[in-house]
This record gives structure tokens, C-alpha cells and sequence, in this order.
């Protein structure tokens, strides 16, 4: 047996219930219960398993099944959905009515946990989902720390419990550390899920085997051969019914400090020595705290205005609801970081990310060194390896090529591979597999206490620049002037996607 096969087969899910903080959200009826049926329609949810929406507002176990329902029958990648599944599926999911600050919920939330470890043979086992706003995130530990719905490691060895938490986790440095804080006083540290969905994508899992599994690129990846990376996180979307939120947290804490930064450690860091889960996390430790300080002249804020997005016209931020008319948070950042160690000496890494912009688009690119002129004088095309994280999972490599005839032009071509036409299947969700992974216990593809703060340790001085001249780009164009600046100045140019 080939030893990933192995390993495939030795991942074993525990039955377990999975309760779900602010069940009436957003987040649960469009990822997390689609990705639950999904796991289930895989044959990767445990025989044993129930799920119980959390929330605040009234409703019967019924009200709850036929929303999640329509849910699951709109977002599911699995469709149309399967009756006799479906079935199947309802009878283990159940709706809890508390507030989120009262003993008494907690108390009968237990009283309901046991008596489904009696009726499904669920083992004690728990994991509980905050898909809640931050600020809910130490009430609700606590709570569930004093009502004993939280188990001791040291002293509870038969089951487990676990906690998912979302991003953003805190709004800056001190406020990433007084949580990180708070939760110790209930939590230890391995029973701490921090998800970021950027890390269940399944190109983000293969950067490690694309990298490392192939000497072909393992043995160019250093700054010998590469000119330099491009990574871009692109929306055409504005912010949406978001307003409050963003007003709140901008484009540096949706999108840089997290999904951007794991990207870059996964595409930068060094061999692990295993593939364990803290094996690979204190190598994305390593880069993050190598990453040299940034200086103003680094960074590009932006702030789109009224503009034309795929040939509609669409307002300015700032005309946005429940948005400041004098907002000077910024929807569009781009960074110029320096990686200083062995590996990355003198390779700029430069990051964009935008709403508003051209198109939705996720990439890394890697731009390799040009060719030496000395054969073949017009054959200045640098090598680019592409990585697509979405839409469109996949990866090109452009490589320069003779046109046939006589007279011999060099031209670019493009080798390119996705995973939906190679593979056939439509790759999962990325909280499918992120579920999954905490219902096993595998912590890899979750982000560690020192990696988080390590990030904000970077990027909180720039939450303390000062107002801006908003808005500075329009609406459907790629961004601020400036951002052409930053990287032109060294005789580059962004990518054109």
C-alpha cells in the first residue's frame, strides 16, 4: 500500500456533536451545514454525529431543519440535493434558544448534549463553532468553561472538546493578546481551532507537495532563480450589506493579516522536518518573523470611488450603507515585504489585495529571472509559475517557445492544469475539509497563538497611519496609481490577470 493510502485510511472521525454559536447567521446556512451534508454525502461524517444550532432567536427544531434545508439545497456543491440524504441528515440536527450570556441556556444546552450521547452514541465528544462577532468569542468560552462543557486535558482523557473560532481574532496586537488571554483561562492551546477557509482550498494544500514533492521547482525556489512573487486577492464586489463591519475592520484586517499571510508563509517557508501538524506551523513561524519591518514608503492604501464593474455602475465606498461619509478606512492595500533570510535575500514579495476591482481573482505568482541575452537577444520573457487559489483551482506555467517558419520568433506559451477538468470532480469546499480536520484533531491547516500575533505584530503600525485622500481609485480599475508606483520603481510591473 502506498504510504499516503495509509495515511488516508488511518484518519479515523470519532462521533462526535458539533454546536454551532450563532446558528441564524450567515456563515452557517451558506458554509458550515452545506459543508456538514457534503462531509455526509462523502462518506466523511461520522456514522455518530449530530449537529445543534445555537442562537438566540426563537424557533423550533423543525423551523431550523427546513431553513437549513434551503440552505443546503442553494449552497451545496452536491446538487440537487438527496431526499432519502437529506432525511437522514434532518434527524440529527437539532436548535438550542439561549442568549449567549445566560447560565441557564448553557445548563440545558448540557442537559440536551447528554441526552444525545444517550440516544446517538456520541461519546462526549464536542466541538464547539464560534460563528459569532469577536466580541462574543471569551463570553461564550467562559460560559462554557463553568457550566463544565469544556473538558480538562489533563484530567479528561476518554473524550475530547474543541473550539472553532473565526477570524478576525482580535483587531490588532494588544487586542490579539488579551484574548489569546482570556481563552487560556479556559482552553489550552491544542483545543484552540483558529480557521481561516483560505487554508482548506485545495490549491493552498497542494503548495506543500507542488513545492516540495517536485525537485524541478524545490531546487529553483530561492533567490538564485526568482526575480520576485506577485500575490493578488481580488473582488469585483464592494463591501455589500458589510458596512458596519468594515467600518470596523478595512481591508487590512478582512483579508492582509490573515488569508494574505498564509499564503505567504505556505509559498516561502522552509522544508518541514515532518509533516505533523506543528512541524509545518513553526516553519510558517519562521517566515512571518523574518519579514522585515515595514517602512511607509512600502505600503498603498486605497479606497474605491463611483466607477463602471463589469459595465454597471456602482457607488463609492463611502456612499455605501452604513458607511461614514468621511470613511478612511481603506479597501485596497498593497505591500512591498522583504523576507530577510537565507532563501529570500533580496526577493521582494509584493501583495495586493482590493474590492471593487476589475475581476474576483486569488493568485501567487512567481516571476523567475529573465534568461541570459547572450543566444537569443529577444528573449527578455521571464519564466512565471501561476498558482490559482480561485476561481478556477489550479496552476500555468509560461515557458518561452520558437513560432514554427523560418523566420523563428520567441513567443511565451502557457502550460496550464486545473483541477476540475484534469480531475473531473469539482474539489471540495474549503470548510468541508477544515471541519473534518477538527473533527480529527489535525491541527495543520488551523493557525497557532505565536503565528497570529506574529502577523499583527507586523501589521498593526499600519493601523496608525494616518487619513488618506479617499477615494483614490475608481471603481473597476485596478487600484491607486501609487500601487503601479510601488512596484514600477524597481523595473517591475503587476501582472496582468
Amino acid at each position: 500500500m502506498h504510504p499516503l493510502e495509509e495515511e488516508e485510511q488511518t484518519r479515523i472521525v470519532e462521533p462526535c456533536i458539533l454546536v454551532i454559536f450563532g446558528a441564524t447567521g450567515d456563515l452557517t446556512s451558506r458554509k458550515i451545514v452545506p459543508a456538514l451534508y457534503n462531509l455526509l454525502h462523502d462518506g466523511q461524517l461520522p456514522s455518530l454525529f449530530a449537529c445543534i444550532g445555537f442562537a438566540r432567536r426563537p424557533k423550533t427544531h423543525d423551523q431550523f431543519r427546513e431553513e437549513m434545508k434551503d440552505a443546503v439545497s442553494k449552497y451545496s456543491r452536491n446538487k440537487p440535493i438527496e431526499e432519502s440524504l437529506w432525511n437522514h441528515f434532518k434527524d440529527h440536527l437539532f436548535y438550542h434558544v439561549s442568549e449567549f450570556h445566560e447560565d441557564a441556556g448553557y445548563e440545558k444546552l448540557k442537559k440536551l448534549l447528554q441526552e444525545l450521547d444517550a440516544k446517538l452514541g456520541t461519546k462526549g465528544n464536542r466541538i464547539f463553532y464560534l460563528a459569532t462577532p469577536p466580541s462574543y468569542f471569551p463570553l461564550i468560552c467562559q460560559k462554557l468553561h463553568s457550566s463544565g462543557l469544556i473538558y480538562d486535558d489533563n484530567q479528561v482523557k476518554d473524550k475530547w472538546s474543541r473550539v472553532i473560532i473565526e477570524k478576525p481574532f482580535g483587531h490588532d496586537l494588544t487586542s490579539a493578546q488579551a484574548l489569546q488571554k482570556e481563552l487560556l483561562h479556559c482552553l489550552s492551546e491544542k483545543q484552540i481551532y483558529r480557521i481561516d477557509h483560505y487554508l482548506g482550498k485545495e490549491t493552498v494544500q497542494n503548495l506543500l507537495v507542488f513545492r516540495f514533492a517536485n525537485s524541478i521547482f524545490e531546487s529553483l525556489w530561492n533567490h538564485h532563480y526568482i526575480d520576485h512573487l506577485q500575490i493578488t486577492v481580488a473582488e469585483d464586489m464592494g463591501i455589500g450589506t458589510r458596512g458596519k463591519f468594515y467600518e470596523e475592520a478595512g481591508l487590512l484586517r478582512d483579508i492582509v493579516q490573515n488569508h494574505m499571510m498564509q499564503l505567504l508563509s505556505l509559498v516561502a517557508m522552509e522544508p518541514p522536518v515532518t509533516l505533523e501538524a506543528d512541524a509545518i506551523r513553526d516553519e510558517k513561524v519562521k517566515v512571518i518573523e523574518s519579514i522585515r519591518p515595514l517602512q511607509k514608503s512600502d505600503v498603498v492604501r486605497g479606497q474605491y470611488g463611483p466607477g463602471l464593474v463589469n459595465g454597471t455602475e456602482v457607488v463609492g465606498y463611502r456612499q455605501e450603507k452604513d458607511v461614514s461619509p468621511q470613511s478612511s478606512v481603506e479597501t485596497y492595500l498593497a505591500l512591498k515585504l522583504h523576507i530577510d533570510n537565507k532563501r529570500w535575500s533580496g526577493v521582494p514579495f509584493y501583495l495586493r489585495a482590493g474590492k471593487r476591482l476589475p475581476k474576483r481573482t486569488t493568485e501567487i505568482a512567481v516571476i523567475f529571472k529573465a534568461p541570459p541575452s547572450v543566444l537569443f537577444q529577444k528573449a527578455q520573457i521571464p519564466n512565471v509559475l501561476v498558482i490559482r487559489i480561485q476561481p478556477d483551482e489550479g496552476s500555468s506555467l509560461k515557458i518561452n517557445c520558437k513560432v514554427p517558419g523560418p523566420s523563428s520568433p520567441i513567443q511565451p506559451v502557457k502550460m496550464d492544469f486545473r483541477y476540475g477538468a484534469y480531475f473531473g470532480t469539482t474539489p471540495p469546499e474549503a470548510y468541508e475539509r477544515l471541519i473534518c480536520d477538527c473533527i480529527l484533531g489535525d491541527s495543520t491547516l488551523f493557525a497557532r497563538q505565536d503565528e497570529v500575533l506574529q502577523s499583527w505584530k507586523i501589521f498593526t503600525p499600519l493601523l496608525e497611519m494616518g487619513p488618506e485622500p479617499f477615494p483614490n481609485y475608481a471603481a473597476g480599475s485596478w487600484g491607486p496609481s501609487a500601487a503601479d508606483q510601488l512596484i514600477e520603481e524597481s523595473g517591475r510591473k503587476w501582472r496582468l490577470i
